[in-house]
């Protein structure tokens, strides 16, 4: 073994960390790709995702040392024993909702469930929320179309579950206003794209994680404020995704990132919210009980 020996971080070569997304480079981890991972000491390697990357699991797993996340299904993962800890929570405020017609002068979120179609994924818990809250005994529901809106646009009364930065911004691209509800009206408002850890990782080397959470509120706040640089470098690596809206999602998520910029810090969490979510999710049956909703996250 050479004069480092396993001490590489310490003679500048540190470890290479794996940092697990959950979807293709995008706005969403505008931050992540900004961060100045070498200037905090640390040697990250990006994995992008795609649908139903693993990241839970693979944290769990030791597959990766971090991984994105959406802070319910940490719950359900820390519930049935996997030990994952959320670090940092880029969206404070849930970017899921419900977008209907503007034309249809709708009031409020319960509005869209009085007739026409909503298109759907039932097993999501707020689907189950509204479900149990307002009921689905007026309205048609059909399966989630994912992110496409043709059916949107050929029906008035069609409404459908989207990304705020996504399913409403191309309606506005084809000449539709929309009115969009966000899910957090109805009180359920998970933190998403949750940077996380597993408890064993944090235990065994608490000073990476306080690095690795530094460099990423440096990135998100370098994002925040230009996001041009670090978008070209995400074009690159997702071109299916134009220049054009690179530009207009990374402007359009930033209330939900930053809503309360002058008393929040980045990335920052409570327990209260996670209290709230879990006793959601417990109540839905998600859970077989409630966890201490200090053992959910960190705020480093």
């Amino acid at each position: 073994m050479g004069a480092c020996g396993a001490m590489l971080a310490a003679c500048g070569k540190p470890a290479k960390i794996r940092l697990a997304l959950n979807w293709k480079p995008d706005p969403q981890f505008g931050g992540f790709y900004a961060a100045p991972y070498d200037k905090h000491g640390l040697d990250v390697e990006i994995l992008p995702g795609g649908a139903g990357t693993p990241t839970v699991q693979m944290i769990g797993a030791g597959s990766a040392e971090f991984g994105i996340v959406s802070a319910d299904e940490l719950v359900v993962a820390r519930a049935r024993g996997n030990d994952v800890v959320a670090l940092f929570a880029v969206f404070q405020n849930c970017p899921q909702g419900i977008m209907a017609h503007a034309s249809r002068h709708l009031a409020s979120i319960g509005d869209v469930l009085k007739e026409g179609t909503l298109a759907i994924q039932r097993g999501l818990p707020y689907a189950r929320i509204l479900e149990k809250k307002y009921g689905f005994d007026h309205v048609k529901v059909v399966p989630s179309p994912g992110g496409d809106i043709s059916a949107f646009l050929r029906d008035e009364k069609f409404a459908q579950q989207c990304f705020v930065m996504s399913e409403p911004l191309q309606a506005k691209h084809a000449g539709v206003d929309v009115t969009v509800f966000p899910v957090a009206d109805i009180g359920y408002n998970p933190y998403t794209t949750v940077l996380a850890t597993s408890g064993a990782q944090l235990k065994s080397n608490p000073d990476r994680a306080k690095s690795m959470v530094a460099a990423v509120r440096e990135g998100w706040r370098v994002y925040l404020d230009d996001p041009k640089p670090t978008n070209s470098h995400m074009h690159d690596l997702n071109p299916s995704m134009d220049a054009a809206a690179f530009a207009e999602v990374a402007e359009a998520q930033k209330p939900f990132i930053e809503p309360h910029q002058e008393t929040t810090q980045l990335g920052s969490m409570t327990a209260e919210r996670w209290a709230t979510l879990i006793g959601q999710l417990a109540d839905l049956g998600d859970i077989p009980q409630a966890i201490p909703a200090q053992d959910c996250f960190r705020n480093l």
